[in-house]
Protein backbone atom coordinates (compact mmCIF):
# COMPACT_ATOMS: atom_id res chain seq x y z
CA UNK A 1 0.00 0.00 0.00
CA UNK A 2 2.05 2.88 -1.33
CA UNK A 3 0.57 6.44 -1.11
CA UNK A 4 0.25 7.87 -4.49
CA UNK A 5 2.29 10.52 -3.18
CA UNK A 6 5.39 9.11 -3.29
CA UNK A 7 5.59 7.69 -7.55
CA UNK A 8 3.71 11.64 -8.05
CA UNK A 9 6.51 13.14 -6.67
CA UNK A 10 9.08 11.13 -8.78
CA UNK A 11 9.78 13.83 -11.47
CA UNK A 12 7.87 16.50 -10.14
CA UNK A 13 8.07 19.97 -11.76
CA UNK A 14 7.57 23.73 -10.75
CA UNK A 15 4.61 23.56 -13.68
CA UNK A 16 3.35 20.95 -12.02
CA UNK A 17 3.31 22.16 -8.63
CA UNK A 18 2.27 25.77 -9.92
CA UNK A 19 -0.82 23.70 -11.15
CA UNK A 20 -1.59 22.11 -7.95
CA UNK A 21 -1.16 25.24 -5.78
CA UNK A 22 -3.82 26.93 -7.95
CA UNK A 23 -6.10 23.84 -7.68
CA UNK A 24 -5.41 23.64 -3.66
CA UNK A 25 -6.03 26.97 -3.18
CA UNK A 26 -9.41 27.36 -5.33
CA UNK A 27 -10.54 24.06 -3.42
CA UNK A 28 -10.22 25.48 -0.70
CA UNK A 29 -12.45 28.29 -1.27
CA UNK A 30 -14.57 25.41 -1.98
CA UNK A 31 -14.26 23.76 1.58
CA UNK A 32 -14.38 26.87 3.51
CA UNK A 33 -18.25 27.54 3.27
CA UNK A 34 -18.96 23.72 3.16
CA UNK A 35 -17.14 22.47 6.14
CA UNK A 36 -18.59 25.08 8.54
CA UNK A 37 -22.31 24.83 6.79
CA UNK A 38 -21.73 20.72 7.54
CA UNK A 39 -20.43 21.08 10.97
CA UNK A 40 -23.90 23.06 11.53
CA UNK A 41 -25.87 20.73 10.11
CA UNK A 42 -24.52 17.65 11.88
CA UNK A 43 -25.26 19.41 15.11
CA UNK A 44 -21.98 20.60 16.30
CA UNK A 45 -19.95 23.45 16.49
CA UNK A 46 -19.01 25.08 13.11
CA UNK A 47 -14.90 24.92 14.34
CA UNK A 48 -14.89 21.16 14.14
CA UNK A 49 -15.56 21.08 10.66
CA UNK A 50 -12.58 23.22 9.41
CA UNK A 51 -10.57 21.40 12.57
CA UNK A 52 -11.51 18.05 10.20
CA UNK A 53 -11.10 19.79 6.57
CA UNK A 54 -7.62 20.54 7.76
CA UNK A 55 -6.17 17.45 9.79
CA UNK A 56 -7.98 14.52 7.78
CA UNK A 57 -7.89 16.26 4.52
CA UNK A 58 -3.95 16.19 4.90
CA UNK A 59 -3.63 12.74 5.97
CA UNK A 60 -5.78 11.77 3.03
CA UNK A 61 -3.93 13.60 0.37
CA UNK A 62 -0.65 12.37 1.70
CA UNK A 63 -1.34 8.86 2.61
CA UNK A 64 -4.69 7.74 0.18
CA UNK A 65 -4.28 5.80 -2.63
CA UNK A 66 -5.74 8.48 -5.32
CA UNK A 67 -3.76 11.42 -6.73
CA UNK A 68 -6.65 13.71 -7.02
CA UNK A 69 -8.80 13.14 -4.09
CA UNK A 70 -9.76 15.56 -1.49
CA UNK A 71 -10.94 14.50 1.81
CA UNK A 72 -12.90 16.29 4.96
CA UNK A 73 -16.16 16.31 6.08
CA UNK A 74 -19.41 15.66 3.76
CA UNK A 75 -22.86 15.55 3.75
CA UNK A 76 -23.27 11.79 3.58
CA UNK A 77 -22.21 12.37 6.97
CA UNK A 78 -25.02 14.69 8.60
CA UNK A 79 -27.78 12.23 9.47
CA UNK A 80 -25.47 10.01 11.11
CA UNK A 81 -23.49 12.25 13.03
CA UNK A 82 -26.06 14.27 14.44
CA UNK A 83 -28.15 10.98 15.51
CA UNK A 84 -24.67 9.90 17.35
CA UNK A 85 -24.53 13.63 19.08
CA UNK A 86 -28.38 14.06 19.91
CA UNK A 87 -28.11 10.12 21.92
CA UNK A 88 -24.25 9.89 23.00
CA UNK A 89 -23.38 13.94 22.72
CA UNK A 90 -20.20 15.03 21.13
CA UNK A 91 -18.02 13.33 23.04
CA UNK A 92 -19.63 9.80 21.80
CA UNK A 93 -19.14 10.96 18.24
CA UNK A 94 -15.64 11.20 18.88
CA UNK A 95 -15.31 8.14 20.21
CA UNK A 96 -17.12 6.41 17.50
CA UNK A 97 -15.00 8.46 14.58
CA UNK A 98 -11.72 6.92 16.49
CA UNK A 99 -13.69 3.71 16.38
CA UNK A 100 -14.22 4.10 12.79
CA UNK A 101 -10.76 5.14 12.41
CA UNK A 102 -9.77 1.51 13.35
CA UNK A 103 -12.02 0.01 11.29
CA UNK A 104 -10.88 1.43 8.20
CA UNK A 105 -7.09 0.80 8.84
CA UNK A 106 -7.76 -2.71 9.52
CA UNK A 107 -9.79 -3.38 6.54
CA UNK A 108 -6.83 -1.76 4.19
CA UNK A 109 -4.71 -4.07 6.03
CA UNK A 110 -6.57 -6.84 5.21
CA UNK A 111 -7.30 -5.27 1.26
CA UNK A 112 -11.05 -5.45 2.14
CA UNK A 113 -10.67 -2.09 -0.45
CA UNK A 114 -12.17 -4.28 -3.24
CA UNK A 115 -15.14 -5.18 -1.60
CA UNK A 116 -17.66 -1.86 -2.22
CA UNK A 117 -18.28 -3.58 -5.54
CA UNK A 118 -20.59 -5.97 -4.31
CA UNK A 119 -22.74 -3.25 -2.45
CA UNK A 120 -25.75 -2.49 -4.79
CA UNK A 121 -25.74 0.11 -6.70
CA UNK A 122 -29.63 0.18 -5.75
CA UNK A 123 -28.53 0.93 -2.33
CA UNK A 124 -26.12 3.62 -2.69
CA UNK A 125 -28.76 5.58 -4.45
CA UNK A 126 -31.64 4.83 -2.02
CA UNK A 127 -29.41 5.87 1.11
CA UNK A 128 -28.14 8.47 -0.85
CA UNK A 129 -31.42 9.92 -1.98
CA UNK A 130 -32.83 9.48 1.36
CA UNK A 131 -29.78 11.78 3.44
CA UNK A 132 -30.08 14.44 0.85
CA UNK A 133 -34.13 14.93 1.32
CA UNK A 134 -32.87 15.02 5.49
CA UNK A 135 -30.26 17.45 4.68
CA UNK A 136 -32.66 19.79 2.33
CA UNK A 137 -35.64 19.40 5.04
CA UNK A 138 -33.09 20.33 8.00
CA UNK A 139 -31.95 23.39 6.12
CA UNK A 140 -35.11 24.75 5.90
CA UNK A 141 -36.08 26.45 9.08
CA UNK A 142 -32.68 28.71 8.91
CA UNK A 143 -33.37 29.44 5.30
CA UNK A 144 -36.68 30.66 6.13
CA UNK A 145 -35.87 32.08 9.29
CA UNK A 146 -37.21 29.85 11.76
CA UNK A 147 -36.50 28.46 15.22
CA UNK A 148 -35.09 24.99 14.46
CA UNK A 149 -35.08 23.85 18.06
CA UNK A 150 -39.06 24.53 18.09
CA UNK A 151 -39.22 21.37 15.43
CA UNK A 152 -39.44 17.60 16.05
CA UNK A 153 -36.27 15.80 14.26
CA UNK A 154 -38.49 13.31 12.53
CA UNK A 155 -38.75 14.45 8.22
CA UNK A 156 -42.68 13.91 8.51
CA UNK A 157 -43.06 16.25 11.86
CA UNK A 158 -40.54 18.44 11.10
CA UNK A 159 -42.14 19.38 7.98
CA UNK A 160 -45.58 19.38 9.50
CA UNK A 161 -44.42 21.63 12.09
CA UNK A 162 -42.57 24.21 9.52
CA UNK A 163 -45.98 24.32 8.52
CA UNK A 164 -47.31 25.54 11.47
CA UNK A 165 -45.00 28.33 12.19
CA UNK A 166 -45.44 29.50 8.50
CA UNK A 167 -46.62 32.63 10.20
CA UNK A 168 -43.03 33.12 11.99
CA UNK A 169 -40.84 33.44 8.72
CA UNK A 170 -38.67 36.23 8.25
CA UNK A 171 -38.90 37.79 4.81
CA UNK A 172 -34.91 38.65 5.07
CA UNK A 173 -33.84 35.52 5.93
CA UNK A 174 -35.45 33.90 2.55
CA UNK A 175 -34.41 37.09 0.62
CA UNK A 176 -30.66 36.17 1.97
CA UNK A 177 -30.97 32.02 1.43
CA UNK A 178 -32.31 32.13 -1.76
CA UNK A 179 -29.91 34.90 -2.80
CA UNK A 180 -27.33 32.81 -2.07
CA UNK A 181 -28.57 29.88 -4.11
CA UNK A 182 -29.12 32.25 -6.82
CA UNK A 183 -25.39 33.38 -7.10
CA UNK A 184 -24.33 29.70 -6.84
CA UNK A 185 -26.46 28.27 -9.54
CA UNK A 186 -24.70 31.28 -11.50
CA UNK A 187 -21.29 30.92 -10.70
CA UNK A 188 -21.81 27.16 -11.30
CA UNK A 189 -22.86 27.79 -15.02
CA UNK A 190 -21.35 31.25 -16.07
CA UNK A 191 -17.66 30.58 -13.97
CA UNK A 192 -17.93 26.85 -13.46
CA UNK A 193 -13.58 27.25 -12.58
CA UNK A 194 -14.47 30.12 -9.82
CA UNK A 195 -14.60 29.27 -6.06
CA UNK A 196 -18.19 30.26 -6.40
CA UNK A 197 -19.51 28.62 -3.44
CA UNK A 198 -17.59 31.18 -0.82
CA UNK A 199 -17.91 34.27 -3.47
CA UNK A 200 -21.48 33.31 -3.44
CA UNK A 201 -22.09 33.29 0.61
CA UNK A 202 -20.18 35.95 1.01
CA UNK A 203 -21.52 38.59 -1.52
CA UNK A 204 -25.12 37.29 0.01
CA UNK A 205 -23.70 37.94 4.17
CA UNK A 206 -22.28 40.72 2.78
CA UNK A 207 -25.89 42.38 1.69
CA UNK A 208 -27.05 41.14 4.55
CA UNK A 209 -24.60 43.29 6.63
CA UNK A 210 -24.93 46.43 4.44
CA UNK A 211 -28.71 46.11 4.68
CA UNK A 212 -28.85 45.50 8.54
CA UNK A 213 -31.32 42.59 7.99
CA UNK A 214 -32.35 40.68 11.11
CA UNK A 215 -30.61 37.39 10.17
CA UNK A 216 -28.08 35.17 12.09
CA UNK A 217 -24.78 34.60 11.72
CA UNK A 218 -22.05 32.08 12.65
CA UNK A 219 -21.15 33.77 15.27
CA UNK A 220 -23.90 35.44 16.87
CA UNK A 221 -25.39 31.98 17.25
CA UNK A 222 -22.50 30.18 17.86
CA UNK A 223 -19.62 32.36 19.23
CA UNK A 224 -16.16 33.45 17.41
CA UNK A 225 -14.75 30.58 15.16
CA UNK A 226 -10.98 28.72 16.50
CA UNK A 227 -8.14 30.55 14.91
CA UNK A 228 -5.64 27.33 16.01
CA UNK A 229 -6.29 23.30 16.03
CA UNK A 230 -6.68 21.96 19.33
CA UNK A 231 -4.36 20.00 21.95
CA UNK A 232 -4.90 16.18 20.59
CA UNK A 233 -6.70 14.44 23.40
CA UNK A 234 -8.34 11.15 23.89
CA UNK A 235 -12.32 10.58 24.53
CA UNK A 236 -13.39 8.76 27.32
CA UNK A 237 -13.17 5.05 26.83
CA UNK A 238 -14.87 2.50 28.57
CA UNK A 239 -15.68 -1.17 27.46
CA UNK A 240 -19.84 -0.32 28.25
CA UNK A 241 -19.18 3.09 25.66
CA UNK A 242 -17.13 0.93 22.82
CA UNK A 243 -20.42 -1.75 22.30
CA UNK A 244 -22.63 1.10 22.94
CA UNK A 245 -21.20 3.43 19.76
CA UNK A 246 -20.09 0.00 17.72
CA UNK A 247 -23.40 0.59 15.79
CA UNK A 248 -22.61 3.60 14.72
CA UNK A 249 -18.64 2.98 13.94
CA UNK A 250 -19.38 0.65 11.56
CA UNK A 251 -22.24 2.97 10.10
CA UNK A 252 -19.47 5.92 10.08
CA UNK A 253 -16.68 3.10 8.43
CA UNK A 254 -18.64 1.87 5.65
CA UNK A 255 -20.08 5.50 4.75
CA UNK A 256 -16.18 6.76 4.83
CA UNK A 257 -15.03 3.47 2.55
CA UNK A 258 -18.02 3.71 -0.08
CA UNK A 259 -18.01 7.39 -0.38
CA UNK A 260 -13.91 7.66 -0.34
CA UNK A 261 -14.08 4.63 -3.04
CA UNK A 262 -16.60 6.29 -5.12
CA UNK A 263 -14.84 9.62 -5.58
CA UNK A 264 -11.89 8.10 -6.11
CA UNK A 265 -13.41 5.87 -9.08
CA UNK A 266 -15.03 9.34 -10.17
CA UNK A 267 -11.74 10.84 -10.12
CA UNK A 268 -10.63 7.71 -12.40
CA UNK A 269 -12.86 8.47 -14.81
CA UNK A 270 -12.18 12.14 -14.97
CA UNK A 271 -8.16 12.13 -15.12
CA UNK A 272 -5.71 10.42 -17.42
CA UNK A 273 -3.59 9.03 -14.93
CA UNK A 274 -2.75 5.60 -13.11
CA UNK A 275 -6.22 4.31 -11.38
CA UNK A 276 -6.26 4.71 -7.21
CA UNK A 277 -5.50 1.80 -5.01
CA UNK A 278 -8.05 1.09 -3.20
CA UNK A 279 -6.26 -0.42 0.35
CA UNK A 280 -4.44 2.37 0.30
CA UNK A 281 -7.30 4.82 0.19
CA UNK A 282 -9.28 2.44 2.79
CA UNK A 283 -6.09 3.15 5.28
CA UNK A 284 -5.39 6.38 4.67
CA UNK A 285 -8.89 7.38 5.53
CA UNK A 286 -8.37 4.98 8.82
CA UNK A 287 -5.64 7.56 9.66
CA UNK A 288 -7.39 10.28 8.87
CA UNK A 289 -10.31 9.38 10.70
CA UNK A 290 -8.13 8.78 14.19
CA UNK A 291 -6.57 12.07 13.66
CA UNK A 292 -9.33 13.69 13.27
CA UNK A 293 -11.29 11.95 16.51
CA UNK A 294 -8.11 13.03 18.37
CA UNK A 295 -8.53 16.67 17.30
CA UNK A 296 -12.10 16.81 18.42
CA UNK A 297 -13.23 16.70 14.54
CA UNK A 298 -15.79 15.38 12.94
CA UNK A 299 -16.06 11.75 10.34
CA UNK A 300 -13.92 12.20 7.25
CA UNK A 301 -14.41 11.00 3.89
CA UNK A 302 -12.94 11.47 -0.30
CA UNK A 303 -15.37 14.64 -0.98
CA UNK A 304 -16.92 14.07 -4.29
CA UNK A 305 -18.04 17.46 -5.30
CA UNK A 306 -14.10 18.88 -4.19
CA UNK A 307 -12.51 16.31 -5.63
CA UNK A 308 -14.07 17.12 -9.17
CA UNK A 309 -13.42 21.11 -8.83
CA UNK A 310 -9.80 19.99 -8.17
CA UNK A 311 -9.68 18.12 -10.92
CA UNK A 312 -11.11 20.94 -12.83
CA UNK A 313 -8.92 23.22 -11.53
CA UNK A 314 -5.75 21.58 -12.70
CA UNK A 315 -4.81 19.60 -9.79
CA UNK A 316 -2.73 16.69 -11.06
CA UNK A 317 -1.12 15.10 -7.48
CA UNK A 318 -2.02 14.97 -3.84
CA UNK A 319 0.25 17.62 -3.89
CA UNK A 320 -2.70 19.97 -4.39
CA UNK A 321 -4.66 18.25 -1.34
CA UNK A 322 -2.31 19.45 1.09
CA UNK A 323 -2.01 22.91 -0.49
CA UNK A 324 -5.93 22.44 -0.02
CA UNK A 325 -5.82 21.95 3.83
CA UNK A 326 -3.01 24.29 4.30
CA UNK A 327 -4.34 26.80 2.67
CA UNK A 328 -7.90 26.45 5.22
CA UNK A 329 -5.61 26.67 8.36
CA UNK A 330 -4.07 29.63 7.25
CA UNK A 331 -7.96 31.10 6.50
CA UNK A 332 -9.34 29.82 9.97
CA UNK A 333 -6.08 31.39 11.33
CA UNK A 334 -6.15 34.85 9.46
CA UNK A 335 -9.74 35.71 8.73
CA UNK A 336 -12.22 33.26 11.33
CA UNK A 337 -13.81 36.65 12.53
CA UNK A 338 -14.67 37.19 8.78
CA UNK A 339 -15.73 33.41 8.61
CA UNK A 340 -17.85 33.95 11.59
CA UNK A 341 -20.01 36.81 10.11
CA UNK A 342 -21.49 33.95 7.59
CA UNK A 343 -25.26 34.51 7.37
CA UNK A 344 -27.24 30.97 8.20
CA UNK A 345 -29.95 31.38 5.84
CA UNK A 346 -26.78 31.88 3.27
CA UNK A 347 -25.53 28.61 4.22
CA UNK A 348 -28.34 26.42 4.58
CA UNK A 349 -29.29 27.87 0.53
CA UNK A 350 -26.16 26.27 0.35
CA UNK A 351 -26.74 23.20 1.92
CA UNK A 352 -30.28 22.84 -0.01
CA UNK A 353 -28.40 22.82 -3.40
CA UNK A 354 -25.70 20.74 -2.39
CA UNK A 355 -28.47 18.18 -1.21
CA UNK A 356 -30.13 18.64 -4.70
CA UNK A 357 -26.31 17.80 -6.20
CA UNK A 358 -26.19 14.62 -3.74
CA UNK A 359 -29.56 13.57 -5.35
CA UNK A 360 -28.55 13.42 -8.82
CA UNK A 361 -31.79 14.05 -10.04
CA UNK A 362 -30.48 14.10 -13.38
CA UNK A 363 -30.18 10.26 -13.32
CA UNK A 364 -33.60 10.16 -11.88
CA UNK A 365 -35.00 8.33 -15.22
CA UNK A 366 -32.39 5.49 -15.49
CA UNK A 367 -33.34 4.96 -12.43
CA UNK A 368 -37.11 4.26 -13.18
CA UNK A 369 -35.49 2.33 -16.22
CA UNK A 370 -33.93 -0.10 -13.87
CA UNK A 371 -35.16 -3.61 -13.37
CA UNK A 372 -38.12 -4.14 -11.05
CA UNK A 373 -35.90 -5.47 -8.65
CA UNK A 374 -33.84 -2.70 -7.86
CA UNK A 375 -35.97 -0.05 -8.41
CA UNK A 376 -38.15 -1.79 -5.31
CA UNK A 377 -34.30 -2.05 -3.32
CA UNK A 378 -33.72 1.57 -3.92
CA UNK A 379 -37.11 2.56 -2.70
CA UNK A 380 -37.21 0.80 0.33
CA UNK A 381 -33.78 2.08 1.15
CA UNK A 382 -34.85 5.58 1.13
CA UNK A 383 -38.29 5.01 2.63
CA UNK A 384 -36.01 3.23 6.04
CA UNK A 385 -33.24 6.34 5.69
CA UNK A 386 -35.80 9.25 6.12
CA UNK A 387 -38.10 7.23 7.72
CA UNK A 388 -35.84 5.22 10.33
CA UNK A 389 -32.18 5.32 10.79
CA UNK A 390 -29.51 4.78 8.24
CA UNK A 391 -28.14 1.67 10.19
CA UNK A 392 -31.80 -0.18 9.67
CA UNK A 393 -31.35 1.19 5.96
CA UNK A 394 -28.40 0.11 4.89
CA UNK A 395 -28.51 -3.31 6.45
CA UNK A 396 -31.87 -4.40 4.97
CA UNK A 397 -31.66 -2.45 1.53
CA UNK A 398 -27.73 -4.28 1.24
CA UNK A 399 -30.09 -7.57 2.41
CA UNK A 400 -32.53 -7.30 -0.43
CA UNK A 401 -29.93 -6.37 -2.86
CA UNK A 402 -27.65 -9.26 -2.60
CA UNK A 403 -30.85 -11.34 -2.57
CA UNK A 404 -32.00 -9.89 -5.97
CA UNK A 405 -29.07 -9.97 -7.29
CA UNK A 406 -28.18 -13.86 -6.32
CA UNK A 407 -31.67 -14.26 -7.63
CA UNK A 408 -30.70 -13.48 -11.12
CA UNK A 409 -29.69 -16.58 -12.28
CA UNK A 410 -26.91 -16.75 -15.36
CA UNK A 411 -27.02 -13.04 -15.25
CA UNK A 412 -23.86 -11.31 -14.54
CA UNK A 413 -24.98 -8.01 -12.59
CA UNK A 414 -23.85 -4.94 -13.78
CA UNK A 415 -20.58 -3.57 -12.49
CA UNK A 416 -22.38 -0.09 -11.38
CA UNK A 417 -20.82 2.97 -12.23
CA UNK A 418 -20.12 5.62 -9.28
CA UNK A 419 -22.25 8.98 -9.14
CA UNK A 420 -21.05 11.73 -10.59
CA UNK A 421 -21.94 14.22 -7.20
Amino acid sequence: MVPALIPALRGYTFATFRADFLAGITVAMVALPLSLAIAIASGADPGTGLVTAIVAGFLISALGGSRVQIGGPTGAFIVVVHGVIAAHGFDGLVLATLMAGVILMAAGFLKAGALVRYVPEAVINGFTIGIAIIIATSQIPDLLGLDGRRLAAEVPAKLAGIWEMRGEVIGAAVFVGVGSMLLITTFRRLAPKWPGLIVAVALASLAAWALSLNVSTIESRFGALPTTLPVPRLPEISAERLVTLLPSALIIAFLAGIESLLSAMVADRMTKGPPHQPNAEIFAQGVANTASALVMGLPATGAIARTATNIRAGGVTPVAGLVHALTVLAMMMLFAPLAGQMAMPALAGLLILTAWNMAEPHNWPSYLRAPKGDRWVMLTTLLLTVLTDLTVAIAVGTALGLAVRMKRKGVQPPSWSPPER
